[in-house]
């Protein structure tokens, strides 16, 4: 692993004007170290051999306190352009993340898992903390304080200098050997990580499905094997991270042990003076130090950096090929004809869609049956440029639907879900997302058309109601006529329902039904009916899954 990927600089460009700042702080931390050590040197020399009195040393000591204080100005500076720049590279990236994964749409996101993902957008980025705040300082000064200290100690001592050039490669030496023991680890735990995420997510959602068959308990056993195993990858990080600091502070304590000897006996035999020899080993240590904190600070911020990777690869997805043009035709006047349309997935040996040719005329309501896995969602997908056909096309009012761009031909569309998701907000908010600027009196006329006002005004704070996420709180009936409000707000003349009446009990199922009736007046609706009574509302009732055309 790279100490600093330059894709960093791409896509969040708050880590340049970090980087240069750094560097600035870098060299003055360099600076201050050297003033600090001549400083100390000069004032023990002369107090010690000079004799020199509190007075005479009050201006050195003066400027020594000056250049502490220096010090820790500029570590304070560092700290708070480390934490400012990290919060702006997690936003940066946290966005384009969540841009990507929009733009690549439902057919890339089906073959991901949604809680590794999670986990990436939230405590992987904020695993970054540790990178921007702790690695990369370290990282800067790493390149310079060694370099500026090196120099120093030549001019007064070539001797110490030498030993200092021939030990110091051997800690990145080292580092680097050890951090490939812990990139290891830390992919092992990342993954283990994603995995208990994403089993965790599942069996959270499915807990009712779970209790009600009696394989909660089961679930839970395998939850908790996973977290061991996520308890055992990360101690083995942390038990590298702590043996890898001991290897490093013993190989630099050597070092300036062999500085100190030199300087030592060179000292008793009159070769160089107190001051030289007190600059010099008041000086070695520092030159170890900030190559001993990148190798300690790594292991803190390699979680950040195996993470960062994982966006990296995620951002540079490939986007799916699609269309230009805005003169999109109005689908209740436009004649929208599949030819041939094979769409297959990743992992499965048949075809979804299979050569599927389909007209469907300028407001006419189709219904499509065929048992589950015939594709019939697929087909709605297709309609809605999610997935691209594989062979075969798409075209409306003869022109591919691939010319479009996707966001024109969605707006001419309405989309119900066989399961709406309702997100945690208010019930006006949840059916606004059909059209964000609609008045109150639009959304109460939706709920009106879609059957769904009188229950809402039922609640105890009627359109104002807060609901969980995922609509807590509603029945299923419930949920799917707020997502039918959606649809009547929109407007759209292309109206696509993925089986609006699944799982209904008869009362709500008359009051969708209805609803979907009235819907579906002067639109093109493209419906998945498994029951008679919503199959009846379609001028035309076609099986998905045969082989042979339909017109």
């Amino acid at each position: 692993m790279r100490p600093f990927d330059p894709r960093l600089l791409r896509y969040a460009r708050t880590t340049r004007a970090y980087l240069a700042g750094s560097v600035v702080l870098g060299t003055a931390t360099a600076g201050l170290v050297i003033a600090q050590a001549t400083l100390l040197a000069a004032l023990i020399s002369d107090v010690f051999l000079g004799g020199a009195s509190l007075a005479a040393s009050r201006t050195p000591l003066l400027l020594l306190l000056a250049v502490v204080a220096g010090r820790a100005l500029v570590a304070w500076l560092q700290e708070v352009a480390a934490h400012r720049s990290s919060a702006a590279v997690k936003s940066q990236l946290r966005g384009l993340l969540l841009e990507r994964a929009m733009a690549l749409g439902p057919r890339w996101l089906s073959g991901e898992r949604s809680g590794e993902l999670a986990t990436l957008a939230t405590r992987g980025i904020d695993a970054l903390d540790g990178y921007f705040s702790r690695y990369l300082p370290q990282l800067v000064l790493a390149g310079l304080v060694p370099a500026a200290v090196g120099a120093r100690i030549l001019f007064g001592d070539w001797s110490s200098a030498l030993i200092i050039a021939l030990t110091l490669p051997l800690i990145p030496v080292f580092a680097i050997l050890v951090g490939l023991a812990a990139q290891k680890t830390m992919d092992r735990q990342w993954r283990t990580l994603s995995l208990l995420s994403g089993h965790f997510l599942d069996a959270v959602e499915g807990l009712p499905t779970l209790k009600v068959f009696g394989r909660a308990k089961a679930q839970a056993r395998a939850v908790r094997e996973v977290t061991e195993r996520y308890r055992a990858e990360t101690m083995a990080s942390l038990r590298v991270a702590f043996l890898s600091a001991l290897a490093l502070e013993l190989l630099s304590t050597i070092s300036v042990a062999l500085v100190a000897v030199s300087i030592g006996l060179r000292l008793v035999d009159g070769e160089v003076g107190l001051r030289t020899a007190l600059l010099v080993l008041i000086l070695a240590p520092e030159a170890y130090l900030p190559l001993r904190q990148v190798g300690a600070q790594y292991h803190a911020s390699v979680e950040g950096i195996t993470a960062a990777q994982r966006i990296f690869e995620v951002i540079e997805t490939p986007l799916p090929r699609h269309g230009a043009r805005t003169d999109v035709p109005d689908p209740a006047l436009a004649t929208i004809r599949l030819e041939d349309v094979t769409v297959a997935y990743e992992g499965r040996e048949a075809p979804a869609l299979d050569g599927l040719s389909l007209v469907v005329r300028p407001g006419e309501t189709v219904a499509l049956t065929g048992p589950s896995g015939s594709g019939k969602s697929t087909l709605l997908a297709v309609l809605l440029g999610f997935v691209r056909p594989d062979t075969g096309r798409v075209l409306v009012d003869g022109a591919d639907l691939g010319e479009f761009d996707p966001d024109a031909w969605r707006a001419r569309a309405a989309w119900v879900p066989q399961r709406p998701y309702l997100f945690a907000g208010t019930v006006a908010d949840n059916i606004r997302l059909g059209h964000p600027e609609a008045s109150d009196e639009d959304v109460r006329r939706a709920a009106r058309d879609a059957f769904a006002e009188e229950f809402i005004d039922a609640l105890p704070q009627g359109f104002a109601t807060p609901l969980g996420e995922r609509g807590t709180g509603l029945s299923a009936g419930q949920r799917r006529r707020i997502a039918l409000a959606r649809a009547f707000l929109r407007d759209a003349p292309l109206l696509l329902l993925d089986e609006p009446t699944a799982g209904l009990d008869t009362e709500s199922e008359a009051a969708v039904i209805k609803a979907v009736r009235r819907l579906a007046a002067g639109r093109t609706v493209v419906l998945v009916a498994h029951r008679p009574a919503l199959a009846a509302l379609a001028d035309r009732v076609v099986h998905v899954g045969a082989m042979e055309a339909v017109a």
